[in-house]
């Protein structure tokens, strides 16, 4: 997991009691909620430093971290074995490369309700601040599960009972009409090329949302949350019924 930084990703960790080995504050910051962080690393007995800013700017390369940067300890990810119990949707990324669009799709995930999100060790983008910003707390609540191949990975879990659905532009039913069966997984593709030949082939489902515009694709987290919601939508439905 990478340090992390801003107000909200750091509240959200240490009231989640992700390994956290210290946190800095910029001397002079203030305020409600940077006071909140002090109080819980103090409750939480985790060490806490007061630096000058231009040290909290050199630990994340960037001077948009609030005044307050936590050192973690370690990783976040998990493994598949252990999100496989009782999950109901699996998000997996093929080849998402953009640390914000990876980020934003976790958010959207936890929101929604999904169990886990599966990344593959190459063609992905990095889980690092610029992803746990965007991701706006979510990192400390949803697990990731760091894949292999991403064909075999799909195979492995359609022998586990999961149906799949990729998302795809070219899929030929829409995602407000495909049924979703549970245990579900949804994937994705990456920016631009969508989702690998070999991988659209694993999918039990290719679903497409339908845009009236005159733009053919939306931004992959976009669609992403959409679809989730949609699940999600049907989930409660069944749920209630």
């Amino acid at each position: 997991m990478p340090n992390l930084s801003g107000i909200h990703p750091i509240l959200e960790a240490l009231k989640a009691g992700t390994a956290i080995e210290r946190v800095m504050v910029a001397k002079g910051a203030g305020g409600p909620r940077v006071q909140e962080i002090i109080e819980l690393c103090r409750v939480k007995r985790i060490p806490l430093r007061f630096e000058p800013r231009p040290t909290l700017d050199r630990s994340c390369q960037s001077t948009a971290h609030q005044g307050v940067v936590a050192v973690t300890g370690a990783s976040h990810y998990s493994t598949l074995d252990a999100v496989l119990n009782n999950a109901e949707m699996l998000v997996l990324l093929d080849g998402v490369e953009d640390p914000h669009n990876l980020g934003a799709i976790m958010r959207s995930a936890h929101a929604a309700g999904a169990s886990a999100m599966l990344v593959p060790e190459r063609r992905s983008a990095p889980l690092n601040d610029a992803a746990a910003k965007a991701a706006a707390g979510a990192l400390a609540h949803l697990p990731v599960v760091k894949i292999g191949n991403v064909a075999q990975t799909l195979d492995l879990l359609k022998k586990s009972g999961f149906w799949i659905y990729g998302l795809d532009e070219r899929g030929e039913q829409d995602y407000d009409k495909v049924e979703y069966t549970t245990p579900s997984v949804l994937v994705v593709g990456g920016e631009g090329h969508g989702l690998h030949q070999l991988v659209a082939k694993q999918c039990d489902f290719l679903v497409n949302i339908p845009l009236a515009g005159k733009i053919s694709s939306l931004n992959v987290s976009v669609a992403t949350g959409i679809a989730l919601f949609e699940w999600k939508r049907r989930r409660k439905g069944t749920l209630e019924g």
